[in-house]
């Protein structure tokens, strides 16, 4: 999952590659409607002490056309060193895959964006031997999608849409369409919901755009070691409890934690377990329980390494 606004500009192709389909076709470039698209390894280095990774590289197979190799990179600002490492990645990556390359650069911001399109040209001042062309999704040419039938049809580009535009006027109204949509969805793709959600957040940080976001989404399920929504009202719940007094303070939070992580994957958590959990007082024991609450099928397998349940000792929590 995205862990930093870089991250999630580039890897939401790769994680939701349904949202290539409209980006090509804002950027006028022919893209098969059947077409499939594969993780490349992105570790375009030749010897060792020269290391180059582009950010992300899918294949895209057309079934009408000829497949091709897509290199994406999320860019922040204007780095002219870029210019002579796009050209590597393209020319490194057609001659090890034998395939035509392209390449995407995603930007936040309308200066960085105007410098991405290039092109770059390497040669000297009497020939060019090479120049690069790269195609540039921004603010400028990514639809700022407002109504919510759109968003629904659309949800990926709606979503990179909110990103591009986190720092122009109509970032919120985007945000609202979106925040509408997936609370429909968190019913019946409470995955999707938790997908997205976590992705607007920590891609939108503590800017304006962020703080809308936070509140829009004040239903968001807890997701670990994120600072998104609910392990905020995790860790106000410790907060609160340290009032009463630190160790149950502490042990109401975890508690909270646990059954907040079960309830975002869809574990039933019988009253047997809550209770026991809940009634616990063992720091050492619920920090193992919450580590295990992220991976167990069922909730009666968080106690499943306690020595009691292994019949090695009574019942302590």
């Amino acid at each position: 999952m995205v862990t930093s606004t870089h991250e999630g500009m580039h890897r939401i192709f790769q994680e939701r590659p349904e949202i290539l389909a409209p980006v090509f076709k804002v950027l006028e470039v022919p893209l098969s409607a059947k077409a499939t698209v594969d993780a490349v390894t992105t570790d375009v280095t030749e010897t060792r002490p020269l290391e180059r990774r582009v950010d992300t590289v899918l294949r895209i197979g057309q079934s009408d056309g000829e497949d091709f190799l897509l290199a994406i990179e999320a860019q922040s600002d204007k780095k002219e060193a870029k210019a002579a490492s796009w050209a590597y990645y393209i020319a490194y990556l057609q001659a090890k895959y034998r395939l035509p390359v392209l390449l995407l650069v995603v930007c936040q911001d309308r200066a960085t964006a105007k410098w991405a399109v290039g092109p770059f040209e390497c040669g000297t001042s009497e020939w060019t031997a090479l120049r690069t062309y790269p195609l540039v999704a921004g603010p400028d040419n990514l639809p700022v999608i407002t109504d919510t039938r759109t968003v629904a049809k659309k949800l990926a580009l709606a979503v990179l849409s909110a990103v591009a535009h986190a720092r122009t006027p109509e970032c919120g109204a985007i945000l609202e369409s979106i925040g509408n949509v997936l609370q429909e969805l968190q019913e019946t793709d409470p995955e999707t919901v938790g997908y997205f959600a976590e992705f607007l957040e920590i891609n939108l940080g503590n800017t304006p755009a962020g703080m809308q976001w936070k509140e829009i989404m004040s239903f968001v399920s807890y997701f670990p070691g994120r600072g998104t929504v609910r392990e905020t009202a995790y860790l106000e719940g410790r907060a609160e409890g340290e009032a009463e007094g630190r160790a149950q303070g502490e042990a109401a939070g975890e508690a909270k934690g646990i059954l907040f992580v079960l309830e975002v994957r869809g574990i039933p958590v019988p009253d047997s377990v809550r209770e026991r959990i809940t009634a616990c007082t063992d720091l050492d024991r619920m920090d193992a329980w919450l580590e295990r609450s992220r991976t167990v099928e069922r909730a009666e397998d968080l106690f499943a390494a306690d020595p009691e349940t292994q019949g090695t000792g009574p019942e302590a929590a």
